[in-house]
């Protein structure tokens, strides 16, 4: 056989979810129970949830953008405010803005955390901000209590977008364990999924049960709750709510999720400690890492090409796949998109370096060192001019 008739190494994915045979017992129990709708497994899911992240609310939506649109709405966000934003996120912070009415106003980030910091929220403080979303970037967690010092004495409140997050810790607890409101994503790229779905966790019981009668269309009472206790009495609706449901099958998958995610961390942060020492003689490139006051799941593994580097990132990018390695831009920039064109141009230096020169290298929890050391070896061939 010459080298032309070897069969072609599969593609490695920038990701893949570590989906098994209990996910689909549990998927299956569900629809076998025939209660497939929003019932006793999304408690349990949000129970379990809550438990693992500290909270003493969690809430289960339909996904994350719904959490954090519910979020603001239940701040009392809505037209004529501004909320601060970090542009370096997935375009569904801003986008959960807009769906309340308000704007977002967007703020730039740190160079190395990608997260924003007192220096870059402040700058971008109105005299209507009524919200700051504070995006922990990849799953890197950012520094809350300093955002705090700087926004409570103002009164502002602060919603956490974790939706890369669970699984990451800052100060010592999970992400999420001592926010006002935070926003978690179950989609396939993260690492605990159930196919699309989300989680909103709070301190506050008031909140959770407004929360959850918002989510069914503002009932008094959920079809759950009522069908469990034999009532015929007619629900109410109490206000103008939503339909942001999760279904008990993606609940089912998600209990058994969150049995797999200290291994999933565990292995991801070991994986990527590798990277960093695979590619530790690179000049000037910089791999995702902890900040002081935290630890990363390392849901994203971005690195930071440097600004001379004599090869473009999107070159790169090309040069991989061709290699049989797949790759992603870097973080996008809300701001730079034309979504958001209408919104007054600002300048956000360290969004743009970020979103310009970063990629994404694949990291699941299957892989293996030597899918590895084909990613390494095709990211050193692309460098090269």
């Amino acid at each position: 056989m010459t080298a032309l008739d070897a069969p072609a190494l599969p593609v490695i994915p920038v990701m893949k979810p570590w989906l098994g045979e209990e996910e689909a017992a549990a998927a299956a129990e569900a629809v076998a129970s025939g209660w497939v709708a929003q019932g006793p497994r999304v408690r349990a899911f949000e129970e379990a949830f809550a438990r693992r992240v500290g909270a003493a609310e969690a809430v289960a939506v339909s996904n994350c953008t719904t959490a954090l649109h519910l979020a603001l709405h239940l701040l009392g966000v809505g037209p004529g405010d501004d909320v601060v934003v970090p542009s370096f996120s997935f375009i569904a912070t801003a986008n959960a803005v807009r769906h309340v009415g308000a704007q977002p106003v967007f703020a730039d980030v740190d160079l190395v955390t990608g997260n924003l910091t007192p220096g870059t929220v402040e700058a971008a403080l109105t005299p209507r901000t009524r919200a700051v979303v504070v995006v922990h970037q990849a799953g890197v967690p950012a520094d809350t209590a300093a955002l705090g010092a700087l926004l409570q004495p103002r009164g502002i409140p602060v919603v956490e977008d974790a939706a890369c997050a669970i699984g990451s810790t800052l100060f010592g607890r999970p992400v999420g364990a001592g926010a006002q409101l935070a926003a978690f994503s179950f989609h396939p790229r993260k690492l605990v999924t159930t196919g699309e779905g989300g989680m909103l966790v709070t301190p506050s019981a008031d909140v959770a049960a407004r929360a959850r009668r918002l989510r069914e269309h503002g009932m008094s009472v959920s079809a759950a709750d009522r069908h469990a206790s034999g009532s015929v009495a007619p629900e109410q609706y109490l206000e103008p709510g939503f339909n942001f449901r999760m279904t008990d099958v993606q609940a089912a998958i998600g209990l058994v999720q969150l049995t797999r995610l200290d291994a999933m961390v565990a292995r991801r942060r070991e994986l990527a400690a590798r990277y960093r020492a695979l590619l530790a003689d690179l000049p000037g490139v910089r791999l995702v890492d902890d900040p002081p006051w935290g630890t990363t799941n390392v849901q994203s593994c971005w690195l930071l090409l440097p600004e001379d580097a004599p090869v473009g990132r999107d070159a790169v990018l090309a040069r991989m796949s061709a290699a049989g390695v797949s790759g992603r831009r870097g973080i996008m920039a809300a701001h730079l998109e034309p979504a958001y064109a209408d919104r007054p141009r600002v300048s956000l230096p360290a969004t743009e370096r970020l979103t310009a020169d970063s990629l994404v290298l694949p990291l699941f929890h299957q892989m293996t060192e030597g899918e590895q050391d084909r990613v390494v070896d095709a990211l050193r061939a692309a460098l090269v001019p």
